[in-house]
């Protein structure tokens, strides 16, 4: 096994007391209050600036440095070709008439984006990442240029790929990223697949983390519906040297999720996670409500990522004004039950305290 066992690499890599990695969630989940308490409790408080415009990506991690926290890091979407028609807008919309009409909601003329603003965004994200002096750095989605990653460790960046397999994985080292996390089939949010169809890449996390560790030299960080020091010492036992969580941070009392969205994590815990493409039109993993079983049968009527999400977002925002889980995208992994109410702090503290109790340093 060429992965150490041994944590102490990734926790120096990261200037971090616990490898506890708060995942990057976009959408205004992670809020410079979660990121800040996180990183102060002794893990790595993450910016999800996906879907950030640059100049407000610059204000966060200004406030975030008044903060006084030892270190943080940000993550972007590595842009991926796209094209979206007019057609395929107009049959989305017809797609979507009837939940515009449930919530009066008017559709209105949208000019979707289009691939060169996208690349341009990220392009200025990451010139932003490099002025602002960022700790830390990840990645989804893919990876980004090999003249941009010089850039970023040549200004002391930290790097961090995301893998779904192991060739992903195995790519992300070859292109000189300091950590991965890998990402298995349990975890809530977007799948980051990035060289095999999704369907090609759900493989189970702790099948992934030992498979990765036999082939890979650069620190791994294990992901996928972790919430108890329990996941957290079984990801360190297969290989892991540190673990990020995301649906185990959205109900603490930092994070920016909706109300509906937290209480929707162990409300009903019949109620499973699954995989779709009909909020975003990218496969994301979130609890099963009724737009995604009625859309399920309409998936001809969606477009690609990010139109898509614009396309949904009245409809979800609509569903949360009323306090209603269905037809909100509530990302989750497969452990959302397992979900606990306290501030960002008390969890991480938690976690370091289930996990040392069954002989596993974290």
């Amino acid at each position: 096994m060429k992965t150490s066992r041994n944590n102490d690499m990734l926790k120096n890599l990261l200037g971090i007391e616990h490898a506890i990695i708060q995942s990057p969630m976009a959408g205004g989940i992670t809020t410079t209050r979660l990121v800040s308490a996180v990183s102060k409790a002794g893990g790595l408080g993450m910016i999800g600036a996906g879907g950030i415009a640059p100049e407000e990506l610059r204000k966060m991690i200004r406030k975030l440095k008044k903060k006084n926290i030892r270190s943080f890091g940000a993550n972007l979407f590595v842009p991926w070709k796209f094209k979206v028609t007019e057609q395929g807008i107009s049959e989305a919309y017809e797609a979507l008439k009837p939940f515009y009409e449930k919530f009066n909601l008017d559709q209105e003329a949208l000019v979707p984006v289009s691939y060169e603003e996208v690349e341009n965004k990220f392009n200025e994200q990451i010139e932003v990442i490099i002025e602002e002096q960022v700790p830390v750095c990840s990645f989804i989605f893919g990876i980004p240029s090999h003249q941009q990653i010089e850039r970023l460790k040549e200004a002391g960046i930290i790097l961090i790929g995301t893998a779904t397999t192991v060739k992903e994985a195995e790519t992300v080292e070859r292109a000189g990223f300091d950590a991965v996390v890998l990402q298995g089939a349990e975890a809530g949010g977007h799948r980051g697949s990035f060289l095999d169809p999704v369907n090609d890449s759900l493989i189970g996390l702790m099948s992934l983390i030992p498979e990765a560790a036999d082939h890979l030299s650069i620190p791994i960080i294990a992901a996928g519906s972790i919430m108890d020091g329990r996941g957290i010492a079984a990801a360190r036992v297969l290989g892991a040297s540190g673990v990020q969580l995301g649906t185990a941070f959205i109900s603490t009392e930092e994070s920016g999720a909706h109300a509906v969205h937290k209480n929707a994590l162990s409300a009903d815990r019949d109620v499973p996670s699954v995989l779709t493409r009909v909020f975003t039109g990218r496969t994301a993993r979130a609890i099963k409500n009724t737009f995604i079983k009625d859309m399920s049968e309409l998936a001809k009527g969606m477009v690609d990522y990010p139109v898509q999400r614009s396309l949904t977002q009245p409809i979800q925002d609509a569903s949360k004004a009323q306090n209603s889980t269905d037809y909100a995208m509530l990302l989750a992994g497969q452990g959302k039950a397992m979900a606990r109410y306290v501030s960002a702090a008390e969890l991480v503290q938690q976690l370091v305290v289930e996990t040392e109790a069954l002989g596993i340093v974290i």
